[in-house]
Parts: C-alpha cells; sequence; structure tokens
C-alpha cells in the first residue's frame, strides 16, 4: 500500500465498511480512569503508526479494520475490553482480514475496568487510541488518552450527561496545548456528497433555512435477557443500548448523527429545547423511551425537530428534511444520495443536485483525514463540535425525559450525573448504577417527574 497521505478531497473507498463488522461483531463493551502528562512526538508519512483498541464490539472492530486500512505503515499492538469473549472474537475478525498488520499477543490482550490504561500504555507517544466502549466511558478513557500523549479516534456518542460533556471539552483543549489530534465518530461530516449539498445550502440553494427535520424511524432495540450465573452490571453493560446511564438514551446515542447533521445546515446550536416521549408498546425492562420528539429553538426563532422511534409494523424513514424559504432537501444518515429542491414538493422534476461523484465510504474517510493529520503534523481535533452535538442531544434527552423546556445553559451547566463513580469499579461483580425492581424491571424516566438537571 502507498505510504504517501491521501488526498482529502477525495474519498479512500477500500476500506471496510464499518456496518459489515457490525453485523459479524459483537456491540461494543466498557472499561475506565484518569492519568498522567506525556511528551507528543510526530510520526512522518513513513513511519509506523501503532494503533490500539479500547472496547472490542462491532463498533470498534470496525473502526479498527479503518485505521489498518489507511495509508502508510500502520500496525495494531493492543486491545481491551471487559469481556474476554469481546475481545477474542473483534482480534479473530482482524487477523482474517489484516493478518499482517495486527501484533496482539496475550500479554497485550487486557481485560477489566483499567484494562484501558494498559493499552495506552502499551503504545509510545504519537500512536492512535481507538475509544469505541459505551460512551459513559468516553470522558474518562479520551481524558488518559491525552494526558498520555496519544492521537484518539473516539466513537459516538462521546458523553451521557453535562459534567461528561464538560471533561471532554476540557480534554479537547489540552489536546490543542499538546498538538494531538482527535477524530470523532460522526462520520456523517466526512461523507463528501453530504459536504457538497450542505456547501449548497450555505451558499443560498435553497434560501435561509427555516426548519429542520431530523429523524430515525425504525424496527425495537433489541434486548439481551440476562444469563445463567451473570452478573447485573455485565448484564446491563451488554446491553448498553438499553440503559440510560451507559448510551444517554436512544435520543442521544441514536440519533446524534441526523441532529449534527441538522446543526451543521444551520451552522450553529440551538438555545432551548421541549419534547414529548414516552413508552407505548415496548414490553422489554430496560430504560428505552420506545417514542421521542424534541424541538429545539435557534437564536434567530427558527426551529429543528428530532423524532425518535423504534417500533414494529410503524413507518419508517432515517434521515433529515431542510425548508428553506426557497426550496428544500433530504439529506442526513440514511440517505446515500442527498438531493436539493426547488419549492418543498420533492418530486423527480422539483430536483435541483444530486450528487454525482465517485462512491464515498465516509466511515473510512474519517479515519483517513485523521491519520494523514498525524502524519502531516495537520491541525486536526474535532473535539469541540463533538461534544456540542452530544449536547444537544443530551439536552433533548432532559427536556422529553422531564416534560420541562431546556435551555443551551442548563445543559451545559448541569451537575445531574448518570452513573457516579465509574473510575472506582474494579469488578463486574461492583453494584450497577440501577438496578430492577423485585419485578426484573428498571426505573423509566417519567414526564413531569423525572429531574431535567
Amino acid at each position: 500500500m502507498s505510504t504517501r497521505a491521501p488526498n482529502i478531497t477525495q474519498c479512500h473507498t477500500s476500506g471496510p465498511d464499518r456496518r459489515t463488522f457490525l453485523k459479524t461483531s459483537a456491540l461494543a463493551s466498557a472499561l475506565l480512569t484518569t492519568g498522567s502528562l506525556a511528551r507528543m512526538v510526530h510520526a512522518g508519512e513513513s513511519h509506523l503508526i501503532q494503533v490500539a483498541l479500547v472496547g472490542c464490539g462491532g463498533r470498534g472492530t470496525g473502526a479498527a479494520a479503518n485505521a489498518l486500512s489507511t495509508p502508510g505503515p500502520v500496525k495494531l499492538i493492543a486491545m481491551a475490553d471487559v469481556f474476554e469473549d469481546r475481545l477474542k472474537a473483534s482480534l479473530n475478525n482482524l487477523k482474517q482480514s489484516f493478518a499482517d498488520k495486527v501484533d496482539v499477543p496475550p500479554e497485550r490482550q487486557f481485560l477489566g475496568f483499567d484494562a484501558y490504561k494498559k493499552a495506552i500504555d502499551a503504545l509510545n507517544p504519537g500512536d492512535v487510541v481507538l475509544l469505541a466502549t459505551p460512551p459513559a466511558f468516553r470522558p474518562i478513557h479520551l481524558e488518559y488518552a491525552v494526558q498520555q500523549g496519544r492521537h484518539v479516534f473516539m466513537e459516538k456518542s462521546f458523553a451521557v450527561d453535562a459534567p461528561g460533556i464538560r471533561r471532554v471539552l476540557a480534554a479537547g483543549k489540552l489536546a490543542d496545548q499538546k498538538n494531538l489530534k482527535i477524530a470523532g465518530g460522526l462520520m456523517s461530516r466526512h461523507y463528501l456528497p453530504l459536504e457538497q449539498i450542505i456547501e449548497k445550502i450555505h451558499d443560498g440553494a435553497i434560501g435561509t433555512v427555516v426548519t429542520a427535520w431530523a429523524y430515525r424511524m425504525h424496527g425495537p432495540v433489541g434486548f439481551r435477557p440476562k444469563q445463567p450465573g451473570e452478573s447485573e452490571l455485565a448484564h446491563q453493560i451488554r446491553n448498553y443500548s438499553c440503559f440510560t446511564w451507559l448510551n444517554g438514551s436512544f435520543l442521544v446515542d441514536w440519533l446524534i448523527h441526523n441532529i449534527d447533521v441538522c446543526c451543521w445546515v444551520k451552522g450553529d446550536w440551538p438555545v432551548s429545547c421541549q419534547g414529548q416521549g414516552g413508552r407505548q408498546v415496548r414490553t422489554e425492562p430496560d430504560q428505552l423511551f420506545d417514542h421521542y420528539a424534541a424541538e429545539y429553538t435557534f437564536k434567530d426563532g427558527t426551529r429543528m425537530f428530532a423524532q425518535g422511534r423504534h417500533m414494529a409494523n410503524c413507518w419508517g424513514f432515517f434521515g433529515d428534511v431542510i425548508h428553506g424559504a426557497s426550496g428544500s432537501a433530504v439529506l442526513g444518515e440514511g440517505i446515500p444520495d442527498p438531493r436539493l429542491y426547488k419549492g418543498h414538493l420533492r418530486t423527480a422534476d422539483n430536483e435541483i443536485w444530486k450528487y454525482e461523484g465517485p462512491p464515498c465510504n465516509h466511515y473510512q474517510r474519517e479515519l483517513d483525514l485523521l491519520f494523514d493529520a498525524i502524519r502531516n503534523d495537520k491541525p486536526y481535533n474535532e473535539t469541540e463540535r463533538c461534544a456540542k452535538s452530544c449536547l444537544t442531544a443530551i439536552m433533548g434527552r432532559m427536556a422529553v425525559e422531564s416534560g420541562q423546556e431546556v435551555t443551551w445553559e442548563q445543559a451545559l451547566n448541569s451537575n445531574l450525573v448518570l452513573a457516579p463513580d465509574l473510575e472506582k469499579w474494579t469488578s463486574l461483580d461492583d453494584p450497577a448504577p440501577v438496578q430492577p425492581d423485585e419485578n426484573g424491571r428498571y426505573p423509566v424516566a417519567m414526564p413531569g417527574f423525572t429531574k431535567a438537571f
């Protein structure tokens, strides 16, 4: 493979689509804590960049595959997880496709809640760590990676509450001081068709943006019953998509891509949010609402609506619809072929633009851009934007679950921690942050009663 850095205006399409790995690997796992300072080094185009993977589920395995597909010498040398089966399955999958780029002997296969530290410490300053555990652990792991002088790719979402967001923002500022590169897993930001259509919207192709609609409507989120002998904490981590302390809610962890794209289209962050949601048909004993509707207001008075639903036998749509003063657009995650229209009837005869360039693998491109920045010492830090997109989704969760209007300042300054003392855990036998009742059911938010912030 060529050692030349990719042209960042183009797509590197030869790498694997992360969703392929999601089909063959398990869901992401967890870990944690803080650390000390280290000195940065710069990796040239022909120098080996070593990689560690923290969180060996489907998302982490896919990110590792993309990292190993970037131009230039690269090698995976350490892995960490709390579940041995996750780590072994991920390692076997990666070895099948990247045998000459995977060197993770047993002594660099780390298990436990402190495993992330060991994997990061196995790297040299200037190497890359891929953070792909459930979002509750992201701020802790990011802090340590930056303190140790490692470049970072962090999967979405980036935190589950405002204290976590503030930690992420602080780590991002420290990364700037240390010339570290940080990429975030909002891969739609690096999808060329989307980049081009949003540039046209910003240039006035559909007039002033009036409303933006973010949708994620599909079938139910799966729930894995507790297995014999499985601890409560292990059970919840394996079902991280179903517990608010782990993933921040469906609105945060599943709808964040299209909330982010709408804010990108608008070129701003909302100042307030109100909304509603609940459990209408879901029978699994977890914490998920099965429908969410959050109405955001921007400082100019325009609105963004985020709708999420995971129910069977219902209308489905995954994408964004944008209304401008003179036209409209359909775009966002879930829409591979974004289009612009004159007026608001999105019919073929009203179409005014569609992407006609080469295919783009945005999962691969986000890692190409990160490694290009490392090899060529370019400024690259997506932390602030990622944190603000995540805070927008968290603000929506606060509003929906409480039934209250929540402002940006209230959301950002909240001291409500969903999972206290994560750094103190040492075992999967430690108590989980939420516990089932006598019927095996977990607490669910109640609008009008649940505390917003």
